[in-house]
């Protein structure tokens, strides 16, 4: 596995946390808002887009640290059946007759 991909999931404190906690807030704001005059709540409306924003980014980095681990765990597995061609057989052959099973007894 790539450690720079795995350097940077450990380095983040918690990335689906952190949204959440962003979500909280733009709830609160957004009650707020409601509440307050019409002066408050372009600033509020200004700190909501801000948030917005920032989980946009957020979610573009989870997507892309989500994608080089699929394609590491992809590379990983096509290595393996590479070297061990047999066994791979064996395990796909054993997954069918599995699934076969299954299908069979419903």
């Amino acid at each position: 596995m790539d450690t720079t991909t795995t350097a940077a999931t450990e380095g983040k404190p918690g990335l689906a946390d952190s949204l959440r906690n962003m979500i909280d807030e733009t709830d609160q704001m957004l009650k707020s808002a409601a509440s307050a005059g019409d002066q408050k709540f372009q600033g509020m409306r200004e700190k909501v887009l801000e948030q917005m924003r920032q989980m946009r980014g957020q979610l573009a980095e989870l997507e892309l640290v989500s994608m080089q681990k699929a394609k590491d765990v992809a590379r990983a597995t096509d290595e393996s059946v590479h070297a061990h061609p047999y066994g791979a057989m064996a395990v796909a052959a054993a997954a069918g007759i599995l699934i076969g099973f299954l299908a069979a007894r419903r």
